[in-house]
């Protein structure tokens, strides 16, 4: 994608958990992105929010942190760097509101051209998985790294 991202990643359990620090005008927060086994073989599901005092993921929360693009980046550098791994792996993700998961959907729609280079990207819809279309709603979204 064409923006900066948080390169100091926190990594560990075999690429699975990816942790940064949000810098804005909120101050510093937290987040944490997980990749979860799913029921189906070879597909997990993406998990990310900002890190509670708890030490868990509140993936309802907004943090209007003024850095947005910048997180979203940075996700999206995790997920290339977790499919580098896992070159046979698909990652699932929707958003925890229907909001959001406009936001990934628009957020790929606008870096579609350079994303479609390195990954195969698929909607979720009410009739099923299809390839990436814009401006369509969508449940979830799909993506495997281009082999």
């Amino acid at each position: 994608m064409k923006y900066e991202v948080y390169k100091d990643l926190y990594i560990r359990d075999m690429y699975s958990i990816f942790e940064f620090i949000s810098f804005g005008s909120k101050g510093l927060i937290p987040k944490r992105i997980v990749f979860v086994p799913t029921e189906y073989p070879d597909v997990y599901n993406l998990v990310f929010g900002d890190i509670n005092v708890d030490g868990e993921i509140n993936d309802y929360s907004i943090s209007d942190n003024g850095d947005r693009n910048k997180i979203l980046a940075t996700v999206a550098y995790a997920v290339e760097i977790y499919l580098n791994k896992y070159p046979n792996r698909y990652i699932f993700f929707t958003g925890s509101t229907q909001e959001r998961t406009r936001l990934y959907r628009m957020a790929i729609g606008l870096n579609f051209e350079e994303l479609v280079l390195k990954f195969e990207i698929y909607c979720q819809t009410d009739t099923g998985i299809i390839p990436f279309q814009k401006n369509i709603p969508v449940t979830g979204l799909l993506i495997k790294r281009k082999i």
